[in-house]
């Protein structure tokens, strides 16, 4: 079973994507912010993290670049209602780069095929 963090300041947003990717059969971890995701990432261990952009404190972008400095090889998705952010040089880091939509399943393919990309590059 694939292990994913989600992280979104966004309450409800992060608890139906917990719902939603459970049901798909992965375990879901969810962080509200970027500094508990860093945390949660120094005592655990991920296969892929879906990531927010807009959220106060440290925002999606600076966890993305934390994240590269000490998980280089951990699939990042990017996960935003603002599409402005795919032209962020930054945001070059991630693997995938989608725009929220309340239909989850270009997000559920995404991470999908991510996995399964890493799956059979191995």
């Amino acid at each position: 079973m694939k292990a994913l963090l989600v992280v979104d300041d966004d309450q409800s947003c992060r608890k139906l994507y917990e719902s939603e990717f459970a049901d798909e059969g992965y375990t879901v971890t969810g962080a509200a912010s970027g500094s508990e995701a860093l945390e949660l990432l120094e005592r655990s261990t991920f296969d892929l993290v879906i990531l927010d952009v807009k959220m106060p404190g440290m925002d999606g972008l600076e966890t993305l670049c934390e994240i590269m400095k000490t998980k280089r090889n951990l699939p990042v998705v990017i996960n935003s209602a603002y599409s402005t952010f795919k032209t962020n040089f930054t945001s070059w880091s991630a693997e995938a780069y989608v725009v929220k939509s309340s239909n989850l399943a270009e997000l559920k393919r995404t991470v999908r095929s991510v996995l399964e990309e890493r799956a059979t590059a191995r």
